[in-house]
């Protein structure tokens, strides 16, 4: 079993930044890449990012390239988000997910773990 673990939400002003990180705990698996989705009040969860493992190959939903970066550090088994140039629009739960098989990067279905999520709240 995998645990998740995020932290860095909070709130922020409009074209301010936070990062956010997600640990993963692996005793016995073998993660091959891990994703960051989020979800509005009201909204269906959407993907925002995710990165492989092996060789940090990373994809971004479009309304978040330019602005947020996705990273990874394999001997923490630690993915980060850094967002900058937040938007109101951006205000979500932002949950980590990690997976084994992935299949389809930015399908939510391909994920078998999930964190409990973080809150980000951006203000106008």
């Amino acid at each position: 079993q995998v645990q998740l673990v995020e932290s860095g939400g909070g709130l922020v002003q409009a074209g301010g930044s936070l990062r956010l990180s997600c640990a993963a705990s692996t005793p016995t698996v073998r993660i091959n890449a891990m994703g960051w989705f989020r979800q509005a009040p009201g909204k269906e969860r959407e993907f925002v990012a995710a990165i492989t493992w092996s060789v940090a190959s990373t994809y971004y939903a479009d309304s978040v390239k330019g602005r947020f970066t996705i990273s990874r550090d394999n001997a923490k088994n630690t993915v980060y988000l850094q967002m900058n140039s937040l938007r109101p629009e951006d205000t979500a739960v932002y949950s980590c997910a990690a997976t084994d098989i992935p299949i389809t990067i930015s399908w939510a279905g391909t994920y078998r773990w999930w964190g409990q999520g973080t809150q980000v709240t951006v203000s106008s």
